[in-house]
């Protein structure tokens, strides 16, 4: 790719990320949502978290994308402790505590 196409992309990635962040901050901030839209607007947040996580667990690099059973056991106990507390904070440290706990019993950490 020469110098010229990279600035291209790189200058229009830049243009389209202010221009959605200015759509709902600079356009429609000062207006009301529509409940429908707040609605769904709920849960981006939820997705966002599982959609970064699931492809590391489903597919790690530390693994060459072959599934194994330390990051398996982890997502199954954060999941857990996250639908039994309702408490980020102790899912994510639960399964953190589970994934090193896991490498080291299968001698990988």
């Amino acid at each position: 790719m020469d110098k010229t196409t990279l600035w291209i992309v790189i200058i229009g990635l830049g243009v389209g990320s202010f221009m959605l962040r200015f759509l709902f901050i600079g356009l429609v901030g000062s207006r009301a949502m529509p409940d429908w839209l707040l609605r769904h607007l709920r849960y981006t947040a939820v997705a966002v978290l599982p959609a970064l996580v699931a492809p590391q667990v489903v597919w790690p690099a530390a693994t060459d994308g072959a599934p194994d059973p330390a990051r398996m056991s982890a997502a199954v106990v954060t999941l857990t402790v996250g639908l039994l507390t309702k408490n980020v904070l102790a899912a994510v440290l639960a399964g953190a505590a589970t994934l090193y706990g896991m490498l080291y019993l299968v001698g990988l950490g």
